[in-house]
């Protein structure tokens, strides 16, 4: 598998998420956003929304990072990211989406270009939706230990982690969220999100 995305994305880092709990091998083509290489016409024909990430698996090529990984759920089924039962997993799913639908569009780079030519101040707009979305998913946590859901890291937490370091570039403090800062905490302790954390990847600038 190659997977084509940017360090910092964390569209992208969801997926690297998902791939290292699974345990699965991919190469990874960085796609330089700074350098608007996402919206060449070599990354437009794996992605036409000229957008990260894409993962190439064999001949099939997937867009957007939760259809992605609901496929490697499928593909790859070891270590489970949809467990439990019927419910927990429509509550897993849900909490993705507060990220996916409800935050990270929001304070997505494209997004804040365009609210320039606004004059809407970037930081405002970006802590209140960022807010908004954490307070919900900080009310919606149902585990009994540090995870959102289940025993172990999900979907979920995919979505979490890479919400919380955005937050964090915003000036906010995490510490805001008790619930959630606990379950960032566990995993942040464990390989996968070690290895798939931004500042681990080999196009990173720090």
């Amino acid at each position: 598998m190659t997977l084509y995305g940017y360090w910092r994305s964390s569209s992208t880092w969801r997926v690297r998420i998902g791939l290292a709990l699974k345990g699965l091998d991919y190469t990874n083509e960085p796609v330089n956003l700074l350098h608007s290489a996402q919206l060449g016409d070599e990354h437009r024909a794996r992605n036409p929304m000229g957008q990260v990430p894409a993962l190439a698996d064999g001949d099939v090529v997937l867009t957007q990072s939760l259809p992605i990984l609901e496929y490697l759920e499928e593909r790859y089924p070891q270590v489970p990211l949809l467990p439990g039962s019927y419910a927990q997993r429509a509550k897993i799913r849900a909490m993705a989406e507060v990220v996916n639908s409800g935050i990270q569009p929001l304070q997505n780079l494209a997004v804040l270009k365009h609210l320039d030519t606004h004059s809407v101040d970037r930081g405002d707009w970006s802590r209140h939706w960022i807010d908004t979305g954490l307070r919900a998913l900080e009310s919606m946590a149902t585990g009994s230990g540090p995870f959102l859901v289940t025993d172990g890291p999900t979907l979920a937490e995919a979505c979490l982690i890479p919400q919380l370091y955005n937050a964090r570039r915003f000036k906010m403090d995490v510490a805001a969220y008790p619930r959630l800062a606990v379950c960032e905490a566990a995993c942040l302790a464990l390989p996968a999100f070690q290895q798939s954390h931004p500042d681990q990847q080999p196009d990173a600038v720090v």
